[in-house]
């Protein structure tokens, strides 16, 4: 029996994650975390009795701290708690689900250890892909990506060696707003924004698909995943979301990876790898299946996806000024202080004012997240 730590357990992610673990029985949750819901990490420590549960809240950690008391399960808080959630002797798997830049270091600390990583946390790619890779060839550690689009690609890779890719081609949904205009999006509302077509995820998932920048930032984490120059990343609107990725090889081959939208599916892949297992997941079905269609995205509407590709081309600490301009900016947005359309001119305003490090180091890297949040911040509110 495999033992698992969850980071974000309370997320879009982590919830299908407990999901997919409830229905196998060659698994262990050792350790859960999450960011302040405490209600529902309570039921889930009630149900698979972990070893640790842990809460970046630490008020909010000293109230489930009381709640558990009787149960033989440790609760902690803040960073130390979810370092000690991924760094325990037992765990074999631990699947990273926390949303934004808060998941680089317990990642890292896991990769150390030598635990295998199941990777939905793709800031951690994004802003130090680099350094990520290297410490796991140096502890000889998997990186399974959980993502849809990257798990496809992952599969696909299996079919060539990496001297036959002639590209990396990225799905996009297209999110919610496909098709409109700028001058259609400045009166966006909130609640509308998180109306995604095909997927249910978190809220700052769902607006960061609304503008590309999801899509931007799996560029990014496609590169160092899969050790491939940026030119031969391309991305393609697919409204549907039923082919989640595709590889081109040399010889003209397409490989696409296919399958309804149902994330259970690749998360499944990514704790059974290389293996596949049966399970009870809908199937997708060619008869009922009426189209599958393809378009270029409007970076002109939707210009986070050109900022992405500037800041990995850029290079240095410039995606990590990308990412944390985008988190405070989504954040602002989905507390109405902001309008859609400031998101992408927040971020090409941080990134313009910035002058990015080249071969950073981890400390500058978390700097120039610390940097991008407090322009952002400064510049908005004043």
């Amino acid at each position: 029996m495999k033992a698992i730590s969850i980071l974000g357990s309370t997320g879009s992610i982590g919830t299908q994650s407990l999901d997919v673990i409830r229905n196998s029985k060659e698994y262990k949750v050792i350790a859960l975390t999450t960011n302040n819901n405490i209600d529902l990490i309570e039921q889930q420590a009630l149900e698979f009795s972990p070893k640790i549960v842990a809460v970046m809240d630490l008020q909010k950690s000293k109230i489930l701290k009381d709640r558990l008391k009787g149960y033989n399960i440790k609760v902690m808080s803040g960073m130390e708690g979810l370092i000690e959630a991924v760094t325990l002797e037992d765990v074999h798997i631990v699947i990273t689900s926390v949303v934004g830049m808060i998941g680089l270091i317990p990642t890292l600390e896991a990769i150390k250890c030598g635990k295998k990583i199941a990777l939905a946390n793709k800031e951690t790619l994004v802003t130090a892909g680099e350094i990520v890779m290297r410490e796991a060839l140096r502890n000889k550690v998997d990186i399974i990506p959980v993502d849809s689009e990257h798990s496809a690609i992952f599969q696909a890779l299996r079919c060539g060696s990496k001297n036959e890719i002639l590209k990396l081609i990225l799905t996009a949904s297209g999110g919610p707003f496909r098709g409109r205009k700028t001058d259609e999006l400045a009166n966006i509302k909130v609640e509308d924004a998180l109306k995604h077509p095909n997927w249910v995820m978190g809220k700052k998932l769902t607006i960061d698909s609304a503008t590309l920048m999801n899509k931007g930032l799996e560029v990014i984490e496609a590169k160092w995943l899969f050790d491939i120059d940026i030119d031969k990343i391309e991305v393609i609107v697919h409204p549907q979301s039923i082919i989640h990725s595709m590889v081109e090889y040399i010889d003209g081959s397409i490989i696409a990876h296919m399958g309804i939208p149902d994330m259970r599916i690749p998360i499944q892949y990514a704790l059974t790898y290389p293996k596949r297992k049966e399970n009870q997941l809908k199937k997708l079905d060619f008869v009922t299946l009426r189209e599958l269609t393809f378009e270029l995205p409007d970076t002109e509407s939707f210009p986070c996806l050109e900022l992405a590709y500037k800041a990995i081309n850029t290079g240095g600490t410039m995606p990590s000024v990308l990412n944390a301009s985008n988190e405070v900016a989504v954040e602002m947005f989905l507390n109405n202080k902001i309008n859609f359309l400031e998101i992408p001119e927040i971020i090409h305003d941080t990134m313009s004012h910035h002058t990015s490090v080249k071969n950073p180091t981890l400390d500058d890297i978390l700097e120039s997240d610390k940097w991008a949040r407090e322009l952002v911040i400064s510049r908005t509110c004043n």
